[in-house]
């Protein structure tokens, strides 16, 4: 995790210039828990060298948490979890063909030594990383646990005590 003085910085990642369609749900959550983050398309597949180093320098770039989003075979937030001790949560991408079940098994299935946590395929799961990582992020930076309180609040008042 990150020092002190250095406020907690998020990481996501995707496998490509499609996956954010969905991510961005996740860049605007971390936004309203004013949570810092950057953003980077890596494909394990088509750019290795890029993600390799990506992930080898993410802790000495202050990168608190990673949220990898992929698709199809989805082994971006595998391998990223592989090369660092940060830890990662994976976004399964909805695909064509198989709806996201093929990027959910691929993500969850990691095997034991190298956990990716993992989150609900597409738009919810996107938004549940974000959450996720402030929830993380909120036990030693009382900013964000502030910030996640107030989303939380905010959610629950949103809910009616009867239809109308």
């Amino acid at each position: 995790m990150s020092s002190k003085n250095v406020s907690p910085k998020v990481a996501i990642v995707m496998g490509s210039q499609s996956d954010y369609k969905t991510m961005k749900l996740c860049v605007k959550t971390l936004k309203i828990l004013k949570i810092k983050s950057e953003i980077k398309i890596l494909s394990a597949h088509r750019t290795p060298k890029r993600m390799y180093d990506f992930a080898k320098k993410a802790e000495r770039n202050n990168i608190s948490l990673i949220i990898a989003g992929a698709g199809g075979s989805a082994h971006l937030p595998g391998m990223i979890a592989a090369l660092t001790r940060i830890p990662v949560i994976g976004v399964p991408i909805e695909s064509k063909k198989l709806k996201g079940l093929d990027s959910l098994l691929s993500i969850v299935q990691m095997p034991k030594g190298i956990p990716v946590g993992t989150v609900a395929i597409g738009n919810d799961g996107a938004i549940n990383a974000a959450l996720l990582s402030a929830s993380i992020l909120s036990i030693s930076d009382k900013k964000i646990r502030k910030n996640l309180i107030r989303w939380r609040t905010k959610q629950t008042n949103s809910v009616k005590k009867k239809p109308k």
